[in-house]
């Protein structure tokens, strides 16, 4: 290394290392503020200020609409509507899909799950997509009311999700309990866990674990406002008609990147009240919405731009530093990547260059020492901005080790390396491409995130019983379902045994049945058995399985049966067909019918299959 670029490098550190220790220092300090209001809160917090299982039940339920705006999601909407039927722990609630006219293929899948669940609907955009996704929005809700009978009981709370989003059992039944008192509730959001290979997705579980268990819980402590996670967020209809009504009638700013923490910051300034389900452990899991996000570099800087964009640029744009002291300083904290996210690249690319030369010195024998003349007392200051990241580093590993388990914790001081560098390009992205636009007098261009939806292995959990799903509907007494448990015969299935009784109708058990397994049931005609369907799966298989082809409909197969499928059916069905399968729940009377009506040879040789079995 010659002397004029050793001279360049002393010049350099002098020039920069004052500057970075400051800003280390300061946001570090800030940082410490909510740790220390956070271990303040956990002191002082109340076991029994929580509702129990029966309370939340004991809660009347309101009714409540879950909006999921479309573009291109055909491939995911079918399952996140089934599995979220099946999972979710409430009765009063429906869902409405908005599609654009331009999407043929997200409508088609859209009116399929209309066709099979009534609590489904279809809300048609008026023009071709995409635009952004709170315009998506904005018609949904107006669908919403479209829909609503005068007279008769409509849709109290709107709660907005995606098309990748698996919805926690409970959600809604927290959501109902506080908005009696709240305007606006969150759901906390978490990454669902991955690999530790999948190094940008892993930085999304880092960075949520923190912010939902450290920054959000003391942000609602201290009087900040909340934003919206965009997803799992419940409003009253009392807060969409302020919301609507300062805009114009649009509950959601279709200019802006990040409605959802748009409507956070509006709502609170029309002083509506706003609360956060800080993550807790309810029924063995975290009660949060769960998703995959980003897994390639590219895609993650996409999202981030749009984030930071939206929340730095159009807030500050749009708001300034409005709504007092309090609201200040969470704006500042929210804006403060701006300058923070390169700063970190800068302070990490430093500390590699003085570990390179302190590696060099200790081979050579030498001394090492901080390139250029710094004074002793930023030396000083130097080592303390030093120790508060790895403060910052120790409270994000426990964030981490307390949701996803202390195996992947130990990952985080790599992953958050790697944030540094993605949040750093977004953050340069984002002033690039709002500069550009601001000087072109161009409105900023939506940029949409491709979803991915969990396969059926991450899906499997505990689902209602089927007894409580009869109870809560109607069907049957709750004292008959425990006469019926303890009279119930070893290797009889519950089902059955009610029908067999007469303790529930048939139609009942397979009504609950298609709830909990989220499969759609409906009675099949021999007429609507399709000649091609039957051919596409071997005879022996269909006998063997007790399963009926029936449809192939836009790449998928269609299979009837009186029994929920398992595991071992879906892995040889994968063997045999590249379809997609679906699924279709038939009463067993129905099923029987179809066996003995005529039918082709194939058909025949089923029915004295089923009949000898």
């Amino acid at each position: 290394m010659g002397t004029p670029f050793a001279g360049f490098v002393d010049v350099v550190w002098a020039a920069l290392i004052p500057p970075l220790a400051v800003w280390i220092l300061l946001s570090g300090l800030d940082d410490l503020v909510l740790v220390a209001a956070l271990a303040r809160a956990w002191v002082r917090r109340r076991q029994a200020a929580r509702p129990g299982d029966e309370e939340l039940r004991a809660r009347p339920e309101k009714g409540i609409a879950i909006l999921v705006p479309l573009w291109r999601e055909h491939e995911v909407i079918g399952r996140m509507v089934e599995h979220n039927l099946a999972a979710i722990r409430y009765r009063a609630y429906d869902f409405f899909l908005g599609v654009y006219p331009n999407d043929p293929a997200t409508i088609e899948a859209v009116r399929d799950l209309e066709s099979r669940f009534p609590n489904v609907h279809l809300a048609l955009c008026p023009h071709n997509g995409p635009t952004s996704k709170a315009d998506c929005l904005n018609w949904i809700c107006r669908e919403v009311r479209r829909r609503e009978d005068p007279g008769l009981p409509g849709w109290d709370i709107v709660v907005t999700h995606d098309a990748e989003d698996v919805i926690h059992p409970d959600s809604l039944l927290w959501i109902n309990w506080h908005c009696a008192d709240h305007d606006m509730v969150q759901i906390p959001v978490l990454p669902l866990p991955t690999p530790l290979r999948r190094l940008t997705h892993g930085v999304y579980c880092d960075e949520f674990a923190e912010y939902q268990t450290k920054d959000i819980p003391v942000r609602e402590m201290l009087g900040g406002f909340i934003p919206s996670n965009g997803v799992g967020t419940g409003y009253t209809r009392a807060a969409l008609d302020k919301l609507a009504n300062s805009s114009g009638g649009r509950v959601f700013d279709p200019a802006c990147l990040t409605e959802d923490y748009e409507n956070g910051l509006r709502l609170r300034l029309a002083g509506c009240r706003q609360t956060f389900l800080a993550s807790t452990h309810w029924r063995e899991a975290p009660v949060a919405t769960r998703e995959y996000f980003p897994d390639r570099l590219r895609d993650a800087i996409r999202q981030r731009t749009r984030w930071v964009t939206g929340i730095a640029l159009q807030g500050w744009q749009k708001h300034g530093w409005c709504g007092g002291l309090r609201q200040i300083y969470w704006l500042w904290r929210d804006r403060k990547g701006l300058a923070g996210n390169p700063l970190t690249v800068v302070s990490n690319l430093m500390f590699l260059w003085g570990l390179a030369g302190w590696a060099e010195s200790r081979v050579r024998g030498g001394a090492w020492r901080l390139p250029g003349a710094i004074p002793p007392e930023v030396q000083a200051l130097l080592a303390a901005s030093l120790l508060l990241p790895l403060a910052h580093l120790g409270v994000r590993m426990v964030c981490v080790g307390r949701l996803y388990g202390w195996r992947f914790a130990a990952g985080v001081p790599p992953r958050t390396v790697w944030a540094n560098w993605i949040n750093c390009a977004a953050t340069l992205t984002a002033l690039w491409r709002y500069s550009a636009a601001r000087l072109r007098r161009r409105p900023l261009a939506w940029q949409k995130t491709r979803h991915a939806y969990p396969c059926a292995e991450v899906l499997r959990g505990p689902r209602r019983r089927l007894g409580e799903i009869l109870v809560a509907s109607g069907a049957l007494p709750r004292q008959s379902l425990a006469v019926a448990l303890e009279s119930l015969p070893p290797g009889f299935r519950l089902g059955e045994y009610l029908v067999e009784r007469g303790l529930a109708a048939e139609q009942s058990v397979y009504e609950a049945l298609s709830l909990q397994q989220g499969i759609p049931l409906g009675p099949l005609r021999e007429w609507e058995i399709e000649p091609n369907a039957r051919r596409a799966l071997p005879v022996r298989f269909t006998l063997d399985w007790k399963v009926l082809p029936f449809k192939i409909l836009a790449g998928h197969l269609f299979l009837a049966s009186c029994e929920p499928p398992s595991e071992a059916l879906e892995t040889e069905l994968r063997r045999r067909t590249r379809l997609q399968i679906r699924f279709q729940l038939v009463t067993a009377s129905n099923f029987a019918q179809l066996a003995r009506e005529p039918r082709p040879r194939s058909a025949v040789k089923y029915k004295e299959h089923s009949a000898g079995a």
